[in-house]
């Protein structure tokens, strides 16, 4: 498995794809960094030499493309910032709901989580009736 940037690219996709497995390139950015590079988008990521591999690396630091690491931290501190300046979008933040003024009342589950509890539980009538029975003992 080719390792770019500390991540394991599968080897049997096109680099073209592969590379959009490291957290902040996508399919336009792939496809810029291979231009770049002078690597033909349709080669699997299995035939690259390890020439191929290091141009890659060079192009996205020299081009200064934040990814994995790097672009993890910002955004959290980017959170973080709106969290502590105690704006609306930091509060929905750090309670957990849709930032971006979606409704609330139904949907956004995946942002608050499984439904809490709200079901009750009803006894069937059998049960009831059930208890007072009588052996039948005369």
């Amino acid at each position: 498995m080719p390792r770019i940037l500390g991540v394991d690219i599968p080897k049997e996709k096109r680099i073209e794809i592969a590379l959009t497995y490291i957290y902040g390139i996508g399919r336009t950015l792939s496809n810029k960094i291979l231009k770049e590079a002078g690597i033909d988008p349709n080669k699997r990521a299995k035939d690259l030499s390890d020439a191929e591999i290091s141009h890659i690396v060079g192009v996205i630091q020299k081009a200064g493309y934040r990814v994995e690491g790097d672009l993890r931290r910002d955004i959290s501190q980017n959170i973080k910032r709106l969290i502590d300046i105690g704006s609306w979008r930091g509060l929905r933040h750090k309670k957990g709901l849709p930032v971006r003024g979606q409704r609330t009342r139904t949907n956004a589950r995946t942002r608050k989580g499984p439904r809490k509890g709200g079901m009750i539980v009803i006894k069937k009538a059998e049960e009831k009736k059930a208890a007072p029975s009588k052996t039948g003992a005369k």
